[in-house]
């Protein structure tokens, strides 16, 4: 598919992430002006509820009698309750009004400058699983910690691990993070210790957003009709009070501190150009879990890290094509046990690992559990991150003519409070 031509010039380009090929969804304000429902076109954000209040079709003969307006809400999530008929049918609303030039002095006035947009969460999270799908990724962390020849846990290749975590602690990029207190015990402590956290880290990771809901087992297809679009997902780790905690039952505090996604959601339908096949199969999957097409995605993705008054450092390129179970199969097996599936709730796949050092997607790997610090433009070193960095994680497809951009997910880490217990 080429790129699609709009009237807002500043869509009709190579170079910018939100042609008409994209449309993705999020929410914005500006100083004097309410909170609203958006879509990103060039540089550009149609403002949806003017458009729904200017009476156009694409919006106010969409909502089904009885239901309650979508378009007046400050989140997404009314409108993905709709369910995919009309998630289309709005898409392709969408894109007529801004391609058709006999349209453009009448909508042109509904758009607002990104440049001077604050954006807030796009949904509201109802539930938030993260899976562990990066096949290197795993196998670099369990070589690290059990050795190369049980690096994979025995049930990693027949099915997605995960664990259930905060749907309160995920919040949108540009949020800063504080540097979380925990549990601590070294090998070379006798006792436990409550200190901050001296290893953390990020998880570089792609977000699927569940937009229909179920109650009881689903199949692989099934699972991918439901699922509404993708983000950019940073899952911060605290990886020293994750060492301590995590036996064993998995993950809890280390991973309890925040979660960023970016502000945008590239909805399924833009990313559809851009599906790839699975990997290879070392072992069958069972019958819930079994391929049944194209589900995965050809997206780049990167992460810099900036240093507080430094210019960033791009520390990561892979591709989410790395995953070794995608987000349907991900739902999939959650639906599996009869566990009901909401709107609004969010999977995160794992860390994005390829095979080469310089495509590893956590700070873990890249320094090597801190045994092999990584150097920066700057002159400076890391194994983990310091207080005042910021990391961003970047992502694309890249079609003919044109990308599919999801806009930037960044946090800085602020130094730990003080001791909250002294005294």
């Amino acid at each position: 598919m080429p790129l699609m031509k709009s009237w807002v010039e500043s869509a009709s380009s190579a170079d910018t992430p939100f042609p008409l090929n994209n449309l993705p969804y999020g929410v914005f304000s500006a100083p004097g002006r309410r909170r609203s429902l958006g879509v990103a076109i060039g540089d550009q954000i149609l403002d949806v509820r003017a458009l729904r209040d200017a009476g156009y079709v694409t919006c106010s003969n969409l909502i089904p009698a009885g239901r309650p307006d979508p378009f007046l809400d400050t989140t997404w999530n009314g409108f993905m309750a709709l369910g995919p008929e009309i998630w289309s049918l709005f898409r392709n609303g969408l894109t007529s009004l801004l391609s058709d030039c006999a349209k453009q002095d009448e909508i042109a006035p509904l758009l607002f400058p990104q440049t001077d947009a604050r954006l807030h969460m796009p949904i509201d999270v109802t539930e938030y699983t993260d899976f562990y799908a990066g096949r290197h990724h795993a196998t670099n962390v369990g070589t690290m910690f059990r050795g190369a020849d049980n690096a994979l846990p025995p049930n990693w290749l027949h099915m997605p691990i995960g664990y259930n975590g905060r749907a309160s602690s995920v919040v949108v990029s540009g949020t800063d993070v504080r540097r979380p207190w925990g549990q601590l015990k070294g090998p070379d402590d006798t006792v436990p210790r409550f200190a901050p956290s001296e290893k953390f880290d990020i998880e570089l990771e792609l977000g699927a957003i569940v937009g229909t809901s179920s109650f009881g087992p689903i199949t692989v297809d099934q699972a991918d009709a439901m699922i509404f679009g993708y983000v950019l997902l940073n899952d911060w780790s605290a990886r020293d009070i994750q060492a301590w905690e995590y036996q064993p039952l998995g993950p809890f505090q280390a991973k309890a501190t925040a979660t960023t996604i970016s502000p945008w959601i590239v909805t399924a339908t833009a990313l559809a150009p851009f599906c790839t096949d699975p990997p290879p199969r070392e072992v069958p999957l069972l019958l819930h879990l079994q391929d049944t097409g194209p589900m995965f995605h050809d997206i780049h993705v990167h992460v810099t890290l900036a240093p507080k008054g430094a210019d960033p450092t791009i520390i990561c390129k892979t591709n989410a094509r790395e995953l070794y179970y995608s987000a349907a199969q991900q739902l999939a097996h959650h639906a599996s046990s009869g566990c009901p599936m909401n709107v609004g709730d969010l999977l995160g796949s794992g860390t994005i690992s390829g095979s080469a050092k310089t495509s590893r997607g956590s700070l873990l790997e890249l320094g090597w559990g801190g045994t092999e610090p990584f150097s920066l433009n700057d002159g400076s070193t890391r194994t983990f991150i310091e207080d005042g960095d910021t990391l961003t994680l970047h992502g694309s497809s890249l079609g003919d003519g044109y990308q599919i951009g999801f806009g930037t997910c960044s946090g800085t880490l602020l130094p730990a409070l003080d001791d909250p217990f002294k005294g």
